[in-house]
């Protein structure tokens, strides 16, 4: 497996010195901005896209005696909050999972954040981890979307396998697996790494949180992959 490193080709705007600039990639006609951290911005849709962020899993298994530092919450947090503030979206749409369980601490500290956060518009693929009750999306100012979101160019669900036949009508955008790929180096030694998916037809997001596993993806010739090495994105041919 072939690596090739992205071109300079980057948005021009101030960032903060500990983040990477995005990478732009054109699909359907429409202008993506691929984001080291795990995300993506869509110009013409002035849409910050999200995938499997889990907010409330290190809290549930703190409630279940298994000591995961909250840590990883709130950095997960602050990186979102990075992104809304460089990328500025009119909507932040998350394609499932953006919650893991039920009620617990750090759900009580997403509120706090959403208050502050209050005019910025959230829709919500539900995906199969968003099991919080109704009311509190609403009281929440999240849309809940319960099966497919549809825009101008794309449509949102929550999962999605790489063969699954689609409509003829759209381009997808799915999460849920947690894509991952292996590279493979020198001495037949590989480490996996998440990535984006591209194919003719629909794309896989990477997990936005950090406390998720990866699934191994097999892409296909004419398939576009970008691994997330250490905050850079590198192209797999």
């Amino acid at each position: 497996m072939q690596l090739i490193k992205i071109s300079n080709t980057c948005l021009h705007l101030h960032l903060q010195t500990d983040m990477q600039q995005p990478l732009k990639f054109n699909l359907q006609d429409q202008t993506l901005w691929l984001s080291p951290e795990s995300c993506l911005y869509w110009e013409e849709g002035s849409s910050l896209i999200v995938s499997d962020i889990h907010f409330g899993k290190s809290g549930h298994f703190r409630k279940e005696g298994i000591g995961i530092p909250q840590g990883v919450f709130k950095e997960d947090l602050q990186r979102l909050v990075a992104q809304i503030q460089f990328f500025k979206p009119k909507q932040l749409l998350v394609v499932g999972d953006f919650f893991h369980s039920k009620m617990n601490s750090e759900i009580m500290l997403f509120e706090k954040w959403r208050r502050d956060l209050s005019a910025l518009p959230i829709h919500l693929v539900r995906g199969n981890n968003d099991i919080l009750e109704n009311k509190w999306y609403s009281e929440n100012k999240i849309e809940v979307h319960e099966q497919e979101l549809k825009l101008s160019h794309f449509n949102f669900v929550h999962e999605m396998t790489i063969d699954q036949a689609l409509p003829a009508n759209g381009y997808y955008f799915s999460g849920h697996i947690h894509p991952g790929i292996s590279i493979q180096g020198l001495g037949k030694q590989s480490l996996r790494f998440p990535c984006f998916y591209f194919s003719e037809t629909h794309a896989i997001l990477p997990a936005f949180g950090r406390f998720t596993g990866l699934h191994a993806i097999k892409p296909k010739k004419k398939d576009k992959v970008f691994a997330i090495v250490n905050k850079n994105l590198i192209a797999i041919n």
